[in-house]
This record gives C-alpha cells, sequence and structure tokens, in this order.
C-alpha cells in the first residue's frame, strides 16, 4: 500500500490498543452524614440552571452509577471466564452485587451513603437478550432466578424507585462488551441503526413510563470516535450526535413519556491521540453555537466525565497511544477549575442563554489504592469545585467486588461481607464527606425566562407539539416551530436559525389549535408599511409569530397563532440584513453564530418579517416587526 496509508493504517492501529476516553473502571465513594431523601415529588424538570421536582423545590442529583448491566466483557478471550470481565468481575449483564448481597441489604447501604439517584447502566444486547441469567448471577437474592438481564433490571429499577430513589436510565453501551474504547460502542449507531437505537429507547421510557420515580434518560455514554472517523455535532450525517440526541429524545418526549429528563453528554473525543495530529475533548463546549431545544421545554440536561488521568487533549493512556499533553491531574488548581468552567459548567453559569440548562457530571471518580500525589490532589479540587458551585454529579461505580475493583464506593466479598468508604479507613472519605456536606441550595426555585434556538440546517425543527398535530403546514419548505409556551423573538438572515422565549410573559397563546400561515401581505393594514420595498409577511391583528419556514435561501411563510390577551402597543422595524440589531441586554445570547441577526426586546413580540426579492440580494429574513407586549 502507499506510505500515506501505511501511516494512517499505523495510526490507527496503535489507537486502538488504547483506552481513547473517559471511563475507565470507576468513581469514588465517602461517607456522608444524611440519608437519601424520600420527601421530593416526582417528574422532574429544569429551572433555569437548577433541576426541581413537581412542587418546584430544587432536586440536586447526588448521584452514583449502579453497572453492571451495560456488560463487563473485555473484548478477548471466553465470554464466560471472569479473567475477560472487566476487575476481573463478570457482571452476567446484570448490576453488579446481586450474587453477593440481598437487594434490601444494598439498598439501605446506598442510603447510607446519602445518594438520592442512581444512574443505572444499561445496553441494547441487555435488552434482547432472551436467555436467563445464571443462578450464580443472582445468588444472593434467588427469587430472581430464571429472569433476563431485562427482567433483573426491572426488578432494580422497582426497588430503587419503591426506597425513593430517582433512577436515570443510561444507555451506556449497543452490545454487552465493556466500554469505552475501539469496542463497538463508540456512538449510538456504532453496532446497530440510529432507527434501532432509538427505537430501543422508546421501549425502554415505555416500559417504566408508569413509575414516576425513574426520572429521566441518559441518551449514550462517552460518544467518542472509531478507528475511521469522528462523531460531530452538527454536520448532519450519520455520526451528527446532536442531531442523534435530538431525535430521540423528541421521540420519547412525544411516543413514550413526556415527563422524562432527557440527558444529553457532551463529545467524549475525537481526533487520533498522537503528538502532532489534532485530538481533544470537546465536551460541552459545541453547545455554546449548537444547543438543543426539545419538544417539551424544561426538560433538558447536558452531561460530562471528568477522570484525573484524561485531560483536555489526553486520551488517558500510558504507553502506546499517549501524548505529552497534560492530564487534569497536572493541572494547577486554578487551571482545573478554569477547564471545568470552559468545558462544561459554563452552560449553566451563563444564564439567560439560549444553551443555559443544568449539568450533571454523571462519571468522576477514583480508585481507593491510588497513592499518587497528583491524582489524590485532583480529585481534592474537583470535589472542592463540584462543592463550590452547587454541582450535580454521580461518582462511579458503587458496587464492586471486593479485592477486584477498588474505585467501587461499596465493595461486597462473596460472603456478602461489605467494605469502602462506609467502614472507615478511605482516603477519599474526606474529600467525599465534603461534597455531601458543603451548603447547597434547597427548597422553592423561582421559574426564569426561557429562550431557545431553532435549528433548520438538514430539515425541520417544529417543537411544537399544537403545531405538529395540525400536519405539514408548508410542504417542501425547511419549517421551525417553538416548543408550546414560547414564542419567536429573533431570527438569522441567512442561517435559518431563529430564538424563542418567553420573557415577560410567560406562555402568550390562546387556547384552541388555530394557527395562520402568512404567505403574502393580505394581513398589512393600509398605510402600514413598516418595510418599505420589502416583501412583508404580518400576522393577522391580535396574532404573532411562533414560527417561520423557508425555501434554500428564501423565506417561505411565517407562521401565527392567536393571543390570550389583547395584542397593542407601540411597534418598530427591526433591520438585521447588514449588521446585528438585538437590544442592549436581551437574552439568548448569540443564537446564529457567523450570522446577522435580528430580535426584538424581551418585553416585545415579534408580529411579521420582512425580506426582498431583488435580484442579486439574500432573500432570507431581513426585518421584523417588534410590538410591545404592554
Amino acid at each position: 500500500m502507499p506510505i500515506a496509508s501505511r501511516i494512517v493504517r499505523y495510526l490507527t492501529g496503535a489507537v486502538s490498543a488504547v483506552l481513547l476516553l473517559a471511563t475507565a473502571p470507576g468513581a469514588v465513594a465517602a461517607q456522608p452524614t444524611a440519608p437519601a431523601a424520600t420527601s421530593w415529588q416526582p417528574p422532574l424538570s429544569t429551572r433555569g440552571r437548577y433541576i426541581v421536582d413537581a412542587d418546584g423545590n430544587r432536586f440536586r442529583l447526588m448521584s452514583a452509577n449502579w453497572d453492571g448491566a451495560q456488560g463487563s466483557w473485555t473484548g478477548s478471550g471466553s465470554s464466560t471466564d471472569p479473567a475477560n470481565q472487566h476487575a476481573g468481575q463478570n457482571s452476567y449483564g446484570i448490576p453488579l452485587g446481586l450474587d453477593r448481597a440481598p437487594l434490601a441489604r444494598l439498598l439501605d447501604d446506598f442510603h447510607a451513603l446519602g445518594v438520592n439517584s442512581i444512574r443505572l447502566p444499561f445496553s441494547n444486547e441487555m435488552i434482547h437478550e432472551t436467555s436467563p441469567v445464571p443462578d450464580a448471577a443472582v445468588a444472593a437474592n434467588p427469587r430472581l432466578r430464571g429472569r433476563t438481564p431485562l427482567q433483573v433490571y426491572d426488578a432494580v429499577v422497582a426497588a430503587l424507585t419503591g426506597s425513593g430513589f430517582a433512577v436515570i436510565l443510561n444507555n451506556h453501551t449497543n452490545t454487552s462488551r465493556w466500554c469505552c474504547g475501539l469496542d463497538g460502542n463508540e456512538r449510538w449507531n456504532s453496532s446497530q441503526s440510529t432507527a434501532q437505537w432509538a427505537d430501543d429507547w422508546v421501549f425502554m421510557a415505555r416500559r417504566y413510563a408508569a413509575d414516576p420515580r425513574v426520572v429521566a434518560a441518559d441518551l449514550y455514554n462517552e460518544v467518542r470516535r472509531d478507528v475511521f472517523d469522528d462523531p460531530n455535532w452538527g454536520l448532519g450525517d450519520g455520526h451528527d450526535w446532536y442531531a442523534a440526541a435530538q431525535l430521540a429524545a423528541d421521540r420519547i418526549l412525544t411516543e413514550a413519556n413526556p415527563h422524562l429528563l432527557i440527558v444529553v453528554e457532551g463529545i467524549n473525543w475525537t481526533g487520533l491521540p498522537v503528538d502532532g495530529l489534532p485530538h481533544g475533548r470537546p465536551m460541552l463546549t459545541p453547545v455554546r453555537t449548537l444547543s438543543h431545544t426539545l419538544v417539551a421545554d424544561h426538560k433538558l440536561v447536558y452531561s460530562a466525565h471528568f477522570y484525573g488521568y484524561t485531560g483536555p487533549h489526553h486520551s488517558g493512556a500510558t504507553g502506546i497511544g499517549e501524548t505529552h499533553d497534560a492530564r487534569y491531574q497536572d493541572l494547577t488548581r486554578d487551571q482545573l477549575f478554569q477547564a471545568l468552567t470552559d468545558e462544561a459548567f459554563f452552560v449553566e453559569q451563563e444564564s439567560g442563554e439560549h444553551f443555559t440548562a443544568p449539568v450533571w457530571i454523571s462519571e468522576f471518580g477514583i480508585g481507593a489504592g491510588e497513592t499518587g500525589t497528583a491524582a489524590r490532589a485532583w480529585f481534592g479540587n474537583v470535589t472542592d469545585y463540584f462543592a463550590d458551585h452547587d454541582a450535580d454529579f454521580a461518582y462511579w461505580p458503587l458496587v464492586g467486588w471486593e479485592g477486584h475493583d477498588d474505585w467501587a464506593l461499596l465493595r461486597y466479598d462473596t460472603d456478602g461481607h461489605r467494605y469502602g468508604i462506609l467502614d472507615g479507613g478511605d482516603w477519599r472519605g474526606t474529600a467525599w464527606n465534603h461534597l455531601m456536606t458543603a451548603p447547597t441550595r434547597s427548597g422553592p426555585v423561582a421559574p426564569v425566562p426561557v429562550w431557545r434556538m431553532l435549528d433548520t440546517d438538514h430539515g425541520d425543527q417544529v417543537e411544537s407539539l399544537r403545531v405538529r398535530a395540525g400536519g405539514d403546514w408548508d410542504t417542501g419548505a425547511s419549517k421551525a416551530a417553538c416548543p408550546d409556551g414560547l414564542r419567536l423573538a429573533g431570527l438569522g438572515h441567512t442561517s435559518g436559525r431563529g430564538l424563542c422565549a418567553d420573557a415577560t410573559t410567560g406562555d402568550l397563546r390562546a387556547e384552541g389549535d388555530t394557527q395562520t400561515v402568512v404567505t403574502d401581505e393580505r394581513y398589512v393594514p393600509a398605510g402600514g408599511d413598516w418595510a418599505s420595498g420589502y416583501t412583508k409577511l404580518q400576522c393577522p391583528s391580535g396574532q404573532y409569530l411562533i414560527g417561520y419556514s423557508h425555501r434554500g435561501s428564501r423565506l417561505s411563510a411565517a407562521l401565527c397563532v392567536p393571543a390570550r390577551t389583547p395584542l397593542a402597543g407601540p411597534e418598530r422595524t427591526v433591520w438585521f440584513d447588514r449588521s446585528d440589531n438585538r437590544p442592549a441586554g436581551a437574552g439568548g445570547g448569540d443564537f446564529a453564530y457567523g450570522d446577522y441577526k435580528g430580535q426584538c426586546a424581551d418585553d416585545e413580540y415579534a408580529a411579521g418579517i420582512a425580506y426582498t426579492t431583488r435580484v442579486g440580494s439574500t432573500r432570507g429574513p431581513a426585518a421584523l416587526l417588534c410590538r410591545d407586549l404592554s
């Protein structure tokens, strides 16, 4: 083969011998003081950066990962040999520890840790497995004998929620092979189609829809590069994680369970970990310019993973595949804090943006046997950051076997004796206790204004259930509509991007399903030429904009709906065909990065869009008609 091909073959072969990402064996645990609360009221939703319960009280995800159902086989040798399982622990495709301790005792120990929620990984292979687990897999829980892995998973979910825990379903892997390197689980569609993946999610969400304490769908774990290609955020191809997450989220919320939180993890790794070649850990950085808008608002949570042995540009490998980039544990305290902010926490710390949402660090941790000074310092620093920023978190893992996985919070020997952070002598206990007992916001969280972006880069984004029920309102065009409860507040000139808001008024729409598709100037009143020489798509009197459509670069239609209160007040024309025109201090941020944008003020509504058909001119939106809400 040509030299270039040999180089590529060598690099990809080297990479395949390495873990590309951050899912090492584990997370941490330590001794808290308070048991998990059971007084919270499901379902959960979001208000700005916070997750709240049905009463509007803050519900901080203080979680741990009970792994095993995603599989433990390392990919070589017999899948039944414990030596070929991660850390020598054969999970049999069910949550670890059911062979060593009764389920009720495990739950008591979880409560003693102080966690209030459990991230419960599963694989798509587990869903479809029809053979019962061997008796040895449930030796301490004989009532589970003869059940398939999914049926055991059912029993675990029911036990957890019955004991007061919130459960987050986590699609960790496609196959039951241990994650996370080059293992056939790199992307949601590495070993299956995107359609099958989304179908499985609808199946799982429906399966537990009657259990209100199953609170969230964590869509996929550590999306990363495979041998040949990277995942991306918004390119519209088969590796587009942004689009796949949007698809699955809307299907879950419309076809299965509208009450679930939707957890979207950032991209964990792109590029080849070789000095001199581009590579890194994007995490949530793409969210700044392209964020999700779901069909059910107040349901989006973003997540990221941090381990000390990885880094912003370090895969976590040692030896072959290791680069000279810094690991997180090599950073100073200040540098680490800046990296945490830049890669993840900006999403919740920057309020009033189109991307503002809670951030859940759904994996981090370290081993009880760790002796490295830098690694131990990293653990203290990262838990300090989480404590100081009142962060939502989940340790990895919760349960392990004594003598096998010292990352586990709780470890059990073959006789069911428990070891770990609850028994003292674990160096991680100080940091864990600080995290669990540091001041945290609790009680009512006031509703906050919401801004969400619309994106028609690669197809429709109609996020209104009421509009969807009315069918295709502009056949053949690319269409966008704000989620129910939000109104259109801004548009990009050429990008097809839009901004939705509920500032000042909340839900402005009247009852009923009336909507008006405007394709000409019939609703422009005599003497009301607010954009002379331009084609004006103006809403009828008493209506306001919630959507728009375009055919290529040309604006096609405006979508208007009646308001629940009379609409009046002075109006102004906001031009944005030659420069940005957004009010100082207006919310939403840069919802159409790199494009000219126009936006009404927070106390205004949009009543019309103008564009030109002049030869040589861009035929996208050029002006908005903005009117006072008062």
